[in-house]
């Protein structure tokens, strides 16, 4: 869901192209010219690196969208009661954080295009598997390998955005999240049309899945190929994430688990606090999605214009803004304004949390995937948190609390500093950054 780094190609083992020439595509010293490798192609073709990778985001998301809105047909496929759909619905965020510290060690073995296309293709297949489920175990193993995938290109598809943002020298992380929000909001429409006209899931999900592998086949042959030199170490096949990137993953905490109770918790807000018609609380979560989006979208020329450390204390001041106005409302007229500053405050936080993440260390992709590990578990936890404690208290405390994590983002945007052009290990930082974006994620 990020930031901004340095003008210019950085220095290391992953600037560069064929194993054995130099850092930033140059010859080794006496040597005919390197030709052409990852960091070169970049800077020739920008636009086809970033619409790829952009085009990548998009395609995940969509997978993403479509299945959201199967989840009821599945539910009554199955007559599963609501504590058993959430057990269910538990399972994918287990599948990824399990799965997602492999991730690294896949882009160091295939080179990053490769194993971005052939994740990207399994997690877009995987989406047959849930409507195909007979029962709850096999629904739950369905689910587990669908969050597997789904993290392992997460991370993947991440780092090849970092490092071409690398190589690029502005921000371009936002935007790649903001293609992210977009595919799934339009890949849900969709969805929304197919349990309208009463489609069955298993077919939709079928077509669907195979439309996006398809898809995704010529959208990641734009991508650069980076890969690590040969003398490199390969990482290993599982490892825990340094504690740098547990800082960085605090921050994006504290914005996903606002993004995870607005999203969840807006409708039942506006109907039960404000006294919201059915129909407004239902167009809450589109509302919100939409406000993220084009949040995000826009938001790499704020980065651009204020870099990431002051970008995410006005994002959390937005945003505490905005729970504030939530906390006070009794009526939709204020509390719709306030999750709207919410969903605009922390649009860009957790993709300048993935660019500081990328930036750390001799394998960025642990960092990468730490990150996307503590934002996962936000996103999970978040409901349950605020449901909790509406049941101890109410409503209004649980979005207290939204308020006070959001607002903790101002003292804590410093973490995020590994993102801005001459912050360390940024672009500038030399070879040990460079060679994890290779070993390492390059996505959401």
């Amino acid at each position: 869901m990020t930031d901004a780094p340095t003008a210019g190609p950085p220095a290391g083992p992953l600037a560069a192209g064929p194993a054995g020439t130099a850092p930033n595509g140059a010859a080794p010293r006496g040597a005919a010219p390197a030709g052409t490798g990852p960091a070169d192609e970049v800077l020739e073709r920008p636009r086809r690196a970033r619409t790829a990778i952009a085009l990548v985001f998009a395609v995940h998301g969509a997978v993403g969208g479509t299945f959201v809105t199967r989840i009821p047909w599945i539910q009554d496929r199955m007559d599963l009661s609501p504590g058993q759909l959430g057990l269910a619905l538990v399972m994918p965020a287990i599948g990824s954080f399990v799965a997602m510290p492999l991730a690294g060690r896949v882009v160091h073995r295939h080179g990053g295009r490769a194993a971005v296309r052939g994740l990207l293709s399994v997690w877009c297949l995987a989406l047959i598997l849930p409507a195909l489920a007979p029962s709850l175990p096999t629904l739950c193993a369905a689910l587990l390998v669908y969050g597997a995938t789904a993290g392992m290109a997460d991370v993947a598809m991440n780092a090849q955005g970092v490092e071409i943002e690398r190589r690029l020298g502005r921000s371009i992380m936002s935007g790649l999240h903001g293609m992210w929000s977009a595919g799934g909001l339009l890949a849900s429409a969709f969805g929304i049309l197919a349990a309208h006209q009463d489609l069955d899931a298993r077919l939709q999900l079928a077509v669907t899945a195979l439309v996006l592998c398809a898809l995704a086949q010529p959208v990641c042959r734009g991508l650069p190929d980076f890969r690590a030199p040969e003398e490199a170490e390969a990482p290993p096949r599982f490892a825990l994430p340094p504690r740098s990137s547990l800082v960085i993953g605090l921050v994006g905490f504290c914005a996903v688990f606002a993004e995870g109770a607005s999203m969840d918790w807006s409708g039942v807000y506006l109907k039960d606090v404000t006294g919201a018609s059915a129909t407004l609380a239902a167009a809450s979560y589109t509302a919100f999605s939409l406000t993220m989006a084009v949040s995000r979208l826009a938001g790499d020329a704020v980065i651009r214009r204020l870099g990431a450390v002051r970008a995410t204390r006005l994002s959390g001041a937005v945003a505490a803004a905005g729970g504030v106005l939530v906390v006070c409302a009794d009526s939709p007229l204020l509390a719709i304004p306030g999750f709207a500053l919410i969903g605009i405050g922390i649009a860009v936080v957790v993709p300048l949390a993935f660019a500081a993440a990328g930036r750390i260390g001799s394998n960025p992709s642990q960092a990468i995937a730490g990150v996307a590990t503590v934002t996962y578990t936000s996103g999970l936890v978040a409901p349950a948190i605020v449901g909790g404690l509406a049941q101890a208290t109410s409503l209004t405390v649980s979005f207290g609390v939204v308020t006070v994590l959001a607002f903790a983002l101002l003292p804590s945007a410093g973490a995020l500093r590994r993102a801005e052009p001459d912050g360390p290990d940024g672009p500038d930082a030399g070879a040990g950054a460079a060679t994890g974006a290779a070993a390492g994620p390059s996505g959401r």
